[in-house]
């Protein structure tokens, strides 16, 4: 037997190299991309702001020229990665053929894509391109430039969509594991249920993402308070999470 037909018929026969090969490695994917995103997510509303907010404003021009686009660069390509390995996960998983979006699992997969759907948009439509102003005007400064005096706000907008980000992370996150480890214990998923449940969580989640795009103001307090720190943007994740899974209970119990 040729050595290059045995080769071929033993990787035939490994899982890997079928269906459920895309399937773990798309996971994988997933995984790692997703720890990525969200832990860099965690370390700018954590570590990096109340850090910088302790700087001279030399020091901090200096760390927003050569720290920030370097920490952005694999935020944002851990957000591609994120969204291309989950779009994967969809293609190669066939459980989600037929009518597996309108049982209780469907629902709860569904209301974590959403949350992530609006993380993703406001990292490459929001935080990135506010940056990028922010980054040319600390590098302008240091070469002896001008401040531009629009950089603190657009520093503002980008810190409520991230403030934003971190709220929705909670709940995504819960309802991302939910799909295989709290959703299969429910049972009750009728199409009216499944819209109320839905629509609620889409008009809360848009309520909350106007906010973080200045509709309603930019500066601190008002419909702000939830974001003007990380505590309360902590807090208000979790409430916004926990409020979502009783919702969860009350439709599909």
């Amino acid at each position: 037997m040729d050595r290059g037909f045995r080769v071929h018929v033993l990787l035939a026969s490994w899982p890997l190299f079928h269906r459920v090969g895309g399937v773990i490695l798309s996971r994988w994917a997933h995984f790692l991309a997703g720890i990525t995103w969200i832990g860099i997510l965690y370390y700018f509303n954590f570590v990096q702001v109340p850090s910088f907010a302790a700087f001279d404003a030399g020091a901090r021009n200096e760390a927003t020229a050569k720290l920030v686009p370097r920490a952005l660069w694999w935020f944002r390509w851990g957000a591609m990665l994120t969204l291309l390995s989950g779009i994967s996960i969809l293609a190669f998983q066939d459980q989600f053929d037929g009518d597996y979006f309108k049982t209780p699992s469907g629902v709860s997969i569904a209301t974590g894509i959403l949350l992530a759907l609006v993380m993703f948009s406001n990292v490459w439509f929001v935080i990135w391109p506010v940056q990028k102003r922010v980054i040319a005007n600390a590098q302008n400064v240091l070469a002896g430039g001008e401040a531009d005096p629009a950089a603190a706000g657009f520093g503002r907008r980008g810190l409520l969509a991230s403030r934003t980000n971190t709220l929705f992370s909670i709940p995504m996150l819960f309802f991302m594991a939910a799909t295989s480890h709290f959703a299969p214990f429910h049972t009750a998923a009728t199409s009216g249920k499944r819209g109320a449940f839905l629509g609620i969580m889409v008009f809360l989640t848009a309520i909350l993402e106007l906010n973080a795009l200045g509709v309603f103001g930019t500066a601190p307090g008002g419909t702000r308070t939830i974001l003007d720190t990380h505590k309360n943007t902590i807090i208000a994740g979790f409430a916004y999470a926990a409020l979502l899974i009783i919702l969860f209970e009350v439709f599909f119990s």
